[in-house]
């Protein structure tokens, strides 16, 4: 029998390559875009978080062989980030690895992949929710297997993603209320300021 230190050595070189292994995840450019995916907006279009709508759809291209989604079980849509979101925002930075990615933050819809035909989902209607920040957008589809890993995809978007794309107008959480708030504060403040002088005036006229 080893000693236990060997045995302790040994396990943690075992878990350390399981983590790595886990980290790795799915690479994004080993997925084909089997999925074709339609979005009701317009180009170039700006819509407002908690108020506007996008209808999409998805469906599996019919050009591809009879068997090429054998293993898609899931299909989420998501909202992804444009390049032009994306510079200088870490927080956005696209990876390959998909355990990584952080491209796509927003789900928009999740279903089952149909069994039988037509292999096709929506349309669903989903309200932009009032957490989205203001940005470039573009929308993409994940195929998932039995086990939960990507296995293919589609986007309205080219492989560039500088086409089709759309704006949302996120929130700022100022409201009307605050900003009459402000506006009277300050009105306040201006008279004040002015009696306060007027005062001041009058009391050294006064001594004189």
């Amino acid at each position: 029998m080893g000693s236990p230190s060997l045995i302790l050595t040994a396990l943690s070189l075992l878990l350390c390559c399981s983590s790595a292994v886990a980290a790795e995840g799915v690479l994004f450019s080993s997925l084909k875009p089997t999925l074709s995916i339609t979005a009701s907006f317009k180009k170039g279009q700006a819509l407002v978080a908690g108020e506007d709508t996008i209808t999409v759809s998805w469906s599996l291209n019919q050009t591809l062989a009879g068997n090429t989604d054998a293993s898609y079980k899931t299909v989420k849509v998501k909202l992804c980030y444009a390049p032009v979101s994306q510079t200088d925002r870490g927080w956005r930075k696209t990876k390959d690895n998909l355990g990584k990615d952080k491209t796509c933050q927003f789900t928009i819809t999740t279903g089952p992949y149909p069994a039988k035909a037509p292999k096709s989902g929506g349309p669903f209607t989903w309200t932009v929710e009032r957490d989205i920040p203001t940005a470039t957008y573009f929308v993409r589809a994940y195929a998932f297997d039995a086990s939960g890993k990507e296995v293919a995809y589609g986007q309205t978007t080219d492989t560039e993603k500088s086409t089709n794309l759309f704006e949302v107008k996120g929130i700022s959480g100022r409201h009307a209320s605050i900003d009459i708030a402000a506006a009277c504060f300050s009105a306040f403040s201006v008279v004040s300021l002015t009696g306060f002088f007027v005062a001041e005036k009058r009391r050294r006229t006064s001594s004189k």
